[in-house]
């Protein structure tokens, strides 16, 4: 029987994701029989699972099209125990688990600060989420959040009492990091006598601000020559591509896309800057502390 099911909308690249990943190849090398859910099995993080896990293709484009698929697992598998993550990923962990009628028991794990994520929301599908979030998560057995801030703000915005969430940190600085942070790196902008280089990374979304940071960084870039280099995808990266050019600093700012390994970036950054307007527990923040690189942060709700 499966010890624990683990279920995500993909692996495309986020910090949520990594993390996942991370407790997906943690829980295996403990020895527990561990089954990675995924709506749909794509995204950069693939080939970081442990090969002891087995990877379950539910092989749809949407979440809420894989509940049938979750539905059957459950039935069929009949894990001990799943953990869900992601929050329109942990209302379909919900209803899949009372259609199956299975005795799995559920965990949910909330990880932004969700007040300020729903006031971004523009879709009619977006605004639906927060209602069926307060139906479905007090039917969870167990509901995490990444930080105090993160808690205590899903405990307000969907009626819940403080104690029926509990706060686990991600695991974020894991044995291999300082072995990755030293790796190689070739670019001309991390080889000898060169610029400052300042560097961020996260998905390229509203939460990150990155607006913010590059108009910071153009004001800096008019006083003394430095670099900055983005890393991570999404769906504002015209928009910043476009920021970048109006301000006319095209030849110092690049945005390599999503890279298999940030820590050797942060470990030879000048400075690590998170700009988010919103965060649950900023992982990267914390790997570049970790990597030894000074940063500068955003005082945002919770994580920093």
């Amino acid at each position: 029987m499966t010890d624990i099911a683990i279920y995500l909308p993909s692996l495309r690249g986020g910090g949520a994701e990594r993390a996942m990943v991370t407790l997906t190849n943690g829980f295996s090398g403990r020895g527990l029989c561990v089954d990675l859910v995924l709506a749909v099995a794509e995204g950069p993080y693939l080939n970081e699972v442990a090969d002891g896990v087995r990877i379950i293709d539910l092989g749809t484009r949407r979440v809420a099209a894989s509940m049938p698929g979750l539905v059957r697992y459950l039935r069929s598998e009949r894990p001990r125990a799943m953990l869900s993550a992601l929050n329109h990923a942990n209302v379909i962990a919900v209803a899949a688990r009372k259609l199956a009628r299975a005795r799995t028991r559920l965990v949910v794990s909330e990880r932004t600060h969700i007040s300020r994520s729903f006031m971004q929301a523009k879709s009619l599908r977006e605004k639906c989420l927060l209602p069926l979030m307060k139906w479905a998560y007090p039917r969870a057995d167990a509901i995490v959040a990444v930080s105090s801030g993160a808690a205590d703000d899903l405990g307000r915005t969907i009626g819940l009492p403080r104690n029926r969430i509990s706060v686990i940190y991600n695991p974020v600085v894991t044995p291999d990091l300082m072995i990755r942070a030293n790796a190689s790196l070739e670019h001309p902008w991390v080889a000898g006598e060169q610029p400052p280089l300042v560097l961020a990374a996260g998905r390229l979304t509203a939460a990150k601000d990155y607006p913010t940071l590059i108009q910071a960084f153009a004001r800096v870039h008019a006083q003394r020559k430095c670099h900055l280099v983005i890393l991570g995808d999404g769906e504002l990266r015209q928009h910043l591509q476009d920021l970048i050019e109006q301000l006319g600093i095209e030849h110092s700012v690049q945005m390599p896309g999503f890279v298999d390994n940030p820590y050797a970036w942060m470990r030879r950054a000048s400075v690590f800057v998170l700009s988010s307007a919103w965060e649950g527990l900023p992982n990267v923040l914390i790997q570049a502390m970790a990597c030894g690189t000074r940063v500068i942060s955003t005082d945002c709700p919770s994580g920093p």
